[in-house]
């Protein structure tokens, strides 16, 4: 087979069906932004050390640079245009807009998609755990504190919702 022979590749991304044919050699980001046109999964350092890429595939965060759109046939993906609803914000998200978690944005849908697939696996995390959970995405502008209240404020939101007092 001829390396820029194209493949199709199916992905249940953000719950609807969709095929694409990709060269062998396509990353899922590219396969994402320029195939799908799904831009809010960001292009950093393109090697796999910032997060900016980050999205869920099969329900784990994943740097998407260093997945090929090949290895990811027939699994769901989950990207930043997947949270909330038209009219509707994510709880994350609102979270983030609330404590000022965001700044300059461009590493926020990574944070975002790190911190939805520590709370879809769990939803009471410590601090350590929510530090630990975001330890791969790097933000320039050091808005880490207000990234972590916000995390921890949705998971005490779901406590809280857990044990109704």
């Amino acid at each position: 087979m001829i390396i820029s022979e194209k493949q199709p590749v199916r992905l249940q991304v953000n719950g609807t069906w969709r095929e694409i044919w990709v060269e062998p050699r396509r990353t899922l980001l590219d396969a994402l932004r320029w195939d799908l046109g799904l831009t809010g999964t960001k292009k950093g350092c393109d090697r796999g050390q910032c997060g900016a890429c980050t999205v869920i595939v099969e329900g784990k965060a994943v740097y998407s640079c260093l997945l090929l759109a090949v290895q990811c046939d027939g699994k769901q993906v989950e990207t930043v245009e997947g949270l909330g609803r038209p009219g509707e914000l994510h709880p994350l998200q609102e979270a983030f807009l609330r404590h000022d978690a965001y700044q300059c944005g461009y590493c926020t849908p990574g944070q975002l998609m790190s911190a939805k697939a520590l709370l879809d696996h769990n939803p009471h995390p410590t601090e350590e755990e929510i530090q630990e959970a975001l330890a791969g995405n790097l933000c320039r502008c050091g808005a880490y504190a207000h990234i972590k209240e916000a995390v921890k404020e949705v998971a005490q939101g779901a406590q809280d919702r857990a044990h109704p007092v």
